[in-house]
């Protein structure tokens, strides 16, 4: 995790007293928390079940969490953070056509390594709470932002560059392509297939395309 994913992690308000075990026992507890989310959903997983498998106490979680809210929103930053660095650096680089098309293989074979179980784990959450906990919901919509950025700013470049058309809707566009991507994981998760995923994401791709220059490679 570099430098700006650990500022996104949420605090508590007690973080500037804690010692380097103290973090590294905190980390421990936003580890288990995520598995056991991803395994179970927010709803099942029990701060007792986060005890017992990150190994603490219910005063050692107290110390580091208010409550169960409060580390749900550090394993949504948590998540967040892992969804994005298994991505880079191709993430970074969506300036062009041959990176746009890498980003797609990377993301189908990260499918296909996890038997395509699984889907997006933080798009699992929000199915769970965007309705319900709008303090959630805000760390959600944070973490999408933070995945639609790097895509909007590539595609961006590629405009500036002359590789698109100045009628490009670089925003519009990058919306698109994190839309068919969460749909193409779920159904991707769905059917054990990667199929849908590889899909979606051609179509958008193939939109795009409509908006190249003659100069545009590829």
């Amino acid at each position: 995790m570099d430098r700006a994913d650990a500022a996104r992690e949420p605090t508590p308000r007690t973080a500037r007293r804690f010692t380097a075990k103290g973090l590294a026992t905190r980390a421990r507890i936003i580890s288990a928390a995520a598995e056991l989310v991803s395994a179970r959903g927010v709803a099942r997983t029990g701060i007792e079940d986060v005890q017992q498998r990150a190994g603490v106490s219910a005063s050692q979680l107290y110390h580091y969490f208010t409550d169960k809210d409060d580390l749900i929103r550090a394993v949504i930053a948590h998540q967040t953070n892992g969804i994005l660095a298994a991505q880079r650096p191709v993430l970074d680089e969506l300036d062009s056509f041959d990176n746009l098309y890498r980003w797609r293989d990377l993301l189908v074979d990260l499918q296909e390594q996890r038997n395509c179980v699984g889907g997006c784990s933080i798009g699992s959450i929000a199915a769970e709470l965007a309705d319900n906990d709008p303090h959630a919901r805000a760390d959600l919509v944070d973490s999408f932002e933070r995945w639609q950025a790097p895509i909007r700013e590539g595609l961006a470049r590629m405009r500036t560059r002359g590789d698109l058309r100045p009628d490009a809707d670089t925003d519009a566009l990058a919306l698109a392509l994190l839309v068919a991507l969460q749909g193409g994981l779920l159904l991707t998760q769905t059917r054990r297939n990667t199929t849908p995923l590889r899909t979606g994401l051609d179509a958008v791709l193939t939109h795009i395309r409509t908006y190249a220059t003659e100069n545009t490679s590829r």
